[in-house]
């Protein structure tokens, strides 16, 4: 169904369907009825407050998702904040976007209350996401429940679920693929929505609730593979939020999983081109969108339905992105002859080194990762060449000696100029990306 605010999806199922389960948590179960009812509830205790500005410390459960729907319902501004940042990360972004009120752990909620704001003017139906951040810091991202709900919609005209499946929502609903693929999607359908536990519960939830549907990124969908996590109900995987290795979608299908692949982004309210047969990388663009290809190969968007409002207090930023409506991605791809998109790669995943040679950082990192059998590394440039960033225990010496005859195929430009080994994990976003950006401080470059 295509709903065109919050307010209309939980009205519309909790007339249609008003005792189906709309969420489950552990052992809570919420009906549609119920939620809407809980949700309104709480809705005017928010409008009781004053408040304009809720920042939401997510995690995950039922009452987080009450509380998201009531603060829209309350007309407040909401921005999803990953509990597990830095507190101090945290503070400036309560101060960034305005947000005069805390949802979430209460020693946490207690902690950062002295940084809330005066709040936020205007900001009825604004819901801010923040960028993966990968190659530079994050940026919140105006995106409103009526650009969310055509996502959702978007997606399900390609690959709808029924009222009798199971949605599985594994993912974090501070990440707009988590909140749109793994909520909105169930939900929009009129599908039961589990939410899940946490990560301590990943190799058990899917036994737990017998999903139907489950949507991953690709790291996680490795760990449930591995782990033989994966439940016999379980009909339908989309992968999305990063690049999947084509083994994991072999060793999915291989167990009678139908696998989608889905592109999307932040800017654009989640999905805008998914696979629904044969090569799941192959994806349709979805039913409200445009894609064409600038001459480098950069995909260009148009998402009238989906498209954010912008950057929240950047306009610049926003414009150099953002013209007349056409987004540029940074993502580059082509189209195969029966019209469909494949994704090729990242444009600031190029690297662009001081004489000119250009590394497609994924394949040279893979070809790194073959050798050293390590998984745990990324290349950033340092002084116009690369540099190899290694997280686990070794010496230079032997990392340079193992290396040796894979340098010895590259030309002088692409070879390493340096080693850099930390203890310290690698710096990744929610879904698994890493941060060079972040890399690139820590290893001290510039």
């Amino acid at each position: 169904m295509r709903f065109d605010h919050f307010a209309d999806l939980l009205d519309y199922w909790a007339h249609e369907t008003p005792d189906a389960c709309a969420l489950r948590y552990g052992e809570k179960r919420f009906s549609y009825a119920q939620l809407r009812e809980a949700a309104h509830a709480r809705a005017a205790e928010l409008r009781r407050s004053g408040k304009t500005c809720m920042g939401i410390l997510s995690d995950g459960s039922l009452d987080c998702v009450v509380e998201l729907f009531a603060a829209n319902l309350a007309g407040m501004q909401i921005v999803m904040l990953d509990e597990n940042a830095p507190e101090e990360l945290l503070r400036r972004l309560i101060v960034y976007t305005d947000a005069d009120a805390l949802w979430g752990d209460p020693d946490l909620v207690e902690e950062l209350s002295p940084a809330l704001t005066r709040g936020a003017e205007n900001g009825c139906g604004r819901i801010l996401f923040f960028t993966s951040g990968t190659t530079e810091q994050a940026k919140a991202v105006v995106l409103t429940d009526h650009s969310l709900c055509q996502s959702a919609w978007n997606g399900s005209a390609k690959l709808p679920l029924s009222r009798s499946d199971t949605l599985l929502c594994l993912l974090p609903l501070g990440h707009v693929f988590g909140f749109v693929c793994g909520l909105l999607w169930g939900l929009s359908c009129g599908a039961c929505v589990a939410l899940g536990r946490g990560p301590r519960h990943y190799t058990d939830d899917c036994t737990y609730y017998a999903p139907t549907a489950v949507s991953v990124v690709p790291l996680l969908l490795g760990f449930l593979l591995k782990s033989g996590a994966v439940n016999p109900q379980l009909k339908l995987i989309l992968v999305g939020a990063g690049d999947c290795p084509p083994a994991l979608l072999t060793a999915a299908a291989a167990r009678g999983i139908r696998v989608s692949f889905g592109y999307g982004l932040t800017e654009t309210s989640s999905g805008v081109a998914i696979s629904v047969s044969g090569d799941p990388y192959a994806m349709e663009i979805c039913p409200d969108d445009a894609v064409t290809l600038a001459e480098d190969g950069e995909i260009l968007i148009q998402a009238p339905t989906c498209m954010m409002q912008g950057y929240y207090k950047m306009p610049e930023a926003t414009e150099a992105v953002l013209k007349d409506g056409v987004l540029r991605s940074g993502d580059l791809g082509r189209f195969d002859e029966a019209g469909k998109l494949h994704i090729t790669g990242r444009k600031k995943e190029i690297l662009v080194l001081s004489d000119g040679t250009k590394i497609f950082l994924p394949e040279y990192e893979g070809r790194i990762m073959a050798v050293l059998e390590h998984t745990e590394l990324a290349v950033i440039a340092k002084d116009g060449r690369p540099v190899l960033v290694f997280a686990g225990e070794a010496t230079q010496e032997e990392l340079t000696r193992r290396l040796k005859p894979l340098m010895a195929q590259l030309s002088r430009g692409q070879q390493l100029a340096g080693i850099y080994i930390t203890d310290e994990p690698l710096p990744r976003t929610a879904t698994g990306k890493i941060k060079r950006w972040e890399l690139q401080q820590k290893a001290g470059t510039p």
